[in-house]
């Protein structure tokens, strides 16, 4: 049996699989936008096929902390959490909503380099945001497990 201040070895698994399947995911959208538009509307599709992938992904992942999960069990072990943890789920809207104008600006299908590189800035602060979302939610669990998860925070 694992001690009650040490994360399960199969938490820890999934909370890294998805991790690793998130960043994969941005690291593909950086390299996608990082690719000149000058292919066309087919990059456009390419990118905008992406980011909906991406939303959806989020959307699933936020329900599922949103309806217990980790951040629920990190307070029931420590409450003092409980208001970190409604601050990591207060993010949830306005990330989707920023992935939402993305999805909106690759809908314009505006293939001027202006236009690519005004959505290129835009992801980069999108993954910055989110990336630091990861962050405050991983700081929620590992407080709340007592467990360090390696992510180099």
């Amino acid at each position: 049996m694992v001690p009650s201040d040490r994360i399960d070895p199969v938490i820890l698994g999934h909370i890294l699989g998805h991790h690793r399947e998130l960043h994969s995911r941005l690291l593909t959208l950086k390299a996608a936008y990082a690719e000149p538009v000058a292919a066309g509307p087919h990059r456009i599709d390419a990118v905008a096929k992406l980011l909906a992938e991406l939303r959806e992904h989020l959307r699933e992942h936020f329900e599922q902390e949103e309806t217990g999960g980790f951040l629920e069990e990190s307070i029931a072990r420590m409450p003092r959490l409980s208001g970190a943890a409604s601050d990591v789920i207060a993010d949830h809207p306005r990330l989707l909503a920023e992935l939402d104008s993305l999805l909106e600006s690759v809908g314009h299908r505006d293939t001027s380099d202006a236009a690519w590189s005004e959505a290129s800035r835009g992801f980069s602060v999108f993954a910055d945001h989110l990336l630091a979302h990861e962050r405050n939610e991983n700081a929620v669990v590992q407080a709340g497990y007592n467990e360090d998860l390696g992510f180099g925070d």
